[in-house]
Formats: structure tokens, sequence, C-alpha cells
């Protein structure tokens, strides 16, 4: 299992467009991965729309992203660059 904490550095935060994106980004992956806020009180599955919309993240705030399975790193490795504003390349 890979875990890392990540910040939000999209401009609007995770509204409507960049969270459906962020489903898109993980779902080219194999692994399990989800996004929990950093406090732990909400832990969402990345693969999921509803999930993500509901998440609410805005700019700044920090997010911990895991993942597990067989390309758990590159996983994380995605997720981070879509995060911070960077288009991922699998």
């Amino acid at each position: 299992m890979k875990k890392e904490i990540i910040k939000v550095e999209l401009k609007n935060g995770l509204e409507a467009t960049p969270a459906a994106m962020l489903v898109q980004v993980a779902s080219t992956y194999d692994s399990k991965i989800y996004l929990q806020s950093e406090d732990g009180t909400v832990k969402v599955n990345a693969k999921s729309i509803m999930g993500m919309m509901s998440m609410g993240l805005l700019a700044g705030e920090n997010v911990v992203v895991t993942a597990e399975g067989n390309d758990e790193d590159a996983a994380v490795e995605g997720i981070a660059q879509y995060l911070s504003g960077k288009n991922p390349v699998k």
C-alpha cells in the first residue's frame, strides 16, 4: 500500500469538472485508490464521481491519497500530478 499527503493546487479545487477528470485519471489504474480528508473524517473511492463530488476539496487543502495494487506507486503519482495542476501521463 502506498500513502501520500498531497496539496490540492487546482485553481477552483475539486468542483464538478475537475472531480470528473480526477475520476478519469484514477480509473486508468488497476489499484484501489482512496482520497481521505487530512483529519480522517471523510474517505472516498477516487473512482467514484459521487464520492469525489461529496468531498468538496478546496484549493490549498491537503488530502491523503492511498492506493493498493500492482500499480499503486504510479497511481499515487498520477493523482498527485493531477491535484498539483499537472497532467499525469500514464
